[in-house]
C-alpha cells in the first residue's frame, strides 16, 4: 500500500492524495451512516485520463478501489474499502457542451443534479430525475445508482435520460458507451451497476423542454389509507401525474420541525400531486383530481413558483428531517404494486408496534416505491439490532407481495444478503458473469450487491463445500 500510495503521488497534485487519519474520516461512509470503513486511500482526480492511471494503478497492485461522488447514496454503495483505493469525482465539475438542438448536455460525473436544471432554465428546459437530494447528489453517482426522484412515474429514472458514457473500465481503459451503440445495451448495462462495472468519467444526458403549463396540490387527508385509496382513484382514471408523493403522519411532523413546512394540522397523511403539459390537458386532469381528492379536508393548490416550492419544501427534506426526532434511522427502499400499499402498510405499523421501533413512511405512491424511515436511539442497548429486523421484515414484505427490495437506492453493502430471497442461486450467477465480463479481478467496488462474490473463472452452478473467499475471512456467507 505505501507503495501504492508513493505511486500515486507521483501522478496527482499532493493534495489530492489523502491519507491524513482525521481527514480520512470525512469519506468512511455515504449518506447510509450505519456501516462505516476508513478508506486506505483518498484520491481526488480532476481529469478522466487521471481517473484511468489510477485505476490502472490500483490494477498493477491488485488493490480494490471505490468510486464515490457527492457521498449521498443510501445503501452503502460507497462504502470505502479499509485496504483500497477510494477515488472522488467532485473535483471533476463541468458542464462541457449543452446542446438545445438535439436537446443534450455533457457533463462531467461530479456535476450536481440541480445545476445542469439551473444552466438550461433560462432556456426553457430541464433535466427530468429529481431526487431529494438534488441540491447535492452527483450525476455520476445517479449513474451508479440509477437514481429516480418524484418525478420518474411520469418521465423515469436515469437510466431513461442518459444517451452516452465515457467510462474507466476496471482495468483501467476509457472506453465511450452510447445508447445508439449496435449489439448489445451495454450502457443500460452500466446504468445502476453501482461502480462494479467502472466509473463514469463524462456523461450525455436528455434535456426535457419546460411543460406549458404545472399545478401542484397538496391534499391533507384524516388517515393513510384515504391517502392510498386516492393514489390508485388517480392512476385507476388514466391520469399519469408528474410525480404523486405521500407523507404519513410521523415524517411530517419530522418536516415541520426540520423546515416549517406549514403542512395542514392533524393530518394524518398528505398527497402532493403535480400536473404538468399542455394547458388544457393540466386543467382537465385537474378537474378529476379535484373530485377524486373529495375526502381530503384541505386541498391546496400552488398559485405560482413560490407556492409550489413550499408544497415541495416538506418532502424533499423529509430523509434529513427526521434528525429532528430520532438520533438515528434506517432508510429502506423497498417497492410494491399500488393495489398492495394499504395492506403492505397496516403491516409495517404491525412491525413498528411488534418491535418497539417507530417507522415514518415516506414514498413515491405513483410508483409504489416506499421509503421508510426506521427510527431508533442507537445509544439504546438494542435498539439497533431490533431497527435492523424490522428493516429486513419490510423488505420481506415487498418481495412477498411481487416488489423489490429497491427502487433507486441501490443494493450496495446493505442489501445484498437479501439477494438470495428474491432471486435463485442461477439469477446470482448470472449476474456475477455479467460482472466478470467486465471485471475478471474482482476490483471494482467488490462486497457490493452480491452476498457472496463469485470468483471470475468459477464454473456456474451450485457450489460445492466453503468459497474461497468465505474460507479466507474476506467474505461472509449468509
Amino acid at each position: 500500500m505505501e507503495t501504492l500510495i508513493a505511486a500515486l503521488r507521483s501522478l496527482l497534485p499532493h493534495d489530492s492524495v489523502i491519507t491524513d487519519p482525521v481527514r480520512l474520516r470525512t469519506y468512511e461512509c455515504d449518506g447510509l451512516t450505519y456501516h462505516r470503513a476508513t478508506p486506505g486511500v483518498v484520491v481526488l482526480p480532476g481529469t478522466a485520463e487521471q481517473v484511468a492511471r489510477v485505476v490502472r494503478l490500483c490494477n498493477e497492485f491488485g488493490v480494490p478501489f471505490v468510486a464515490r461522488g457527492s457521498g449521498t447514496g443510501l445503501s452503502g454503495g460507497a462504502l470505502p474499502r479499509e485496504d483500497g483505493v477510494l477515488i472522488v469525482t467532485s473535483k471533476m465539475r463541468a458542464i462541457l457542451e449543452i446542446d438545445l438542438g438535439n436537446r443534450r448536455a455533457v457533463v462531467e460525473p461530479g456535476v450536481t443534479n440541480l445545476a445542469i436544471t439551473e444552466a438550461v432554465r433560462d432556456r426553457g428546459h430541464y433535466y427530468a430525475p429529481d431526487p431529494s437530494s438534488q441540491q447535492i447528489c452527483s450525476i455520476g453517482g445517479n449513474v451508479a445508482e440509477n437514481s429516480g426522484g418524484a418525478h420518474c412515474l411520469k418521465y423515469g429514472f436515469t437510466v431513461n435520460h442518459v444517451e452516452a458514457c465515457e467510462i474507466v473500465t476496471p482495468d483501467g481503459d476509457l472506453v465511450t458507451l452510447d445508447r445508439m451503440d449496435p449489439g448489445y445495451d451495454l450502457l443500460g448495462a452500466f446504468v445502476g451497476s453501482e461502480g462494479t462495472l467502472g466509473i463514469a468519467t463524462k456523461i450525455t444526458v436528455r434535456l426535457c423542454r419546460a411543460p406549458e403549463s404545472v399545478t401542484t396540490v397538496l391534499a391533507a387527508f384524516e388517515s393513510i389509507e384515504q391517502g392510498g385509496e386516492a393514489v390508485s382513484a388517480i392512476i385507476g382514471a388514466g391520469i399519469v401525474p408528474a410525480a404523486i408523493e405521500m407523507m404519513d403522519a410521523l415524517a411530517i411532523e419530522a418536516a415541520e420541525a426540520a423546515v416549517a413546512c406549514a403542512y395542514p394540522e392533524g393530518a394524518g397523511a398528505v398527497l402532493i400531486v403535480e400536473l404538468d403539459g399542455p394547458a388544457a390537458e393540466v386543467e382537465r386532469q385537474f378537474a378529476q383530481l379535484r373530485e377524486i381528492c373529495s375526502d381530503a379536508f384541505e386541498l391546496r393548490v400552488a398559485a405560482d413558483p413560490a407556492e409550489r416550492a413550499a408544497i415541495w419544501k416538506g418532502r424533499k427534506s423529509a430523509f434529513a428531517a427526521v434528525g429532528r426526532i430520532s438520533p438515528a434511522y434506517i432508510v429502506q427502499d423497498g417497492v410494491v404494486p399500488r393495489t398492495s400499499l394499504p395492506g403492505v402498510l397496516a403491516a409495517i405499523d404491525r412491525l413498528s408496534a411488534e418491535h418497539r421501533i417507530k417507522v415514518a413512511n415516506v414514498f413515491h405512491a405513483g410508483d409504489g416505491n416506499l421509503h421508510p424511515l426506521v427510527l431508533f436511539d442507537d445509544a439504546e442497548p438494542g435498539a439497533g439490532e431490533r431497527a435492523e429486523v424490522v428493516s429486513g421484515a419490510i423488505l420481506d414484505l415487498c418481495i412477498e407481495h411481487g416488489g423489490s427490495i429497491t427502487g433507486e437506492h441501490g443494493v450496495g453493502v446493505d442489501k445484498s444478503r437479501y439477494m438470495p430471497r428474491m432471486f435463485s442461486e442461477d439469477d446470482l450467477d448470472t449476474m456475477q458473469l455479467v460482472r466478470c465480463a467486465f471485471d475478471p479481478r474482482g476490483l471494482a467496488n467488490p462486497g457490493k450487491v452480491f452476498p457472496t462474490p463469485r470468483l471470475c473463472g468459477e464454473v456456474p452452478g451450485v457450489r460445492k463445500g466453503v468459497h474461497p473467499l468465505v474460507e479466507s475471512g474476506k467474505a461472509e456467507q449468509f
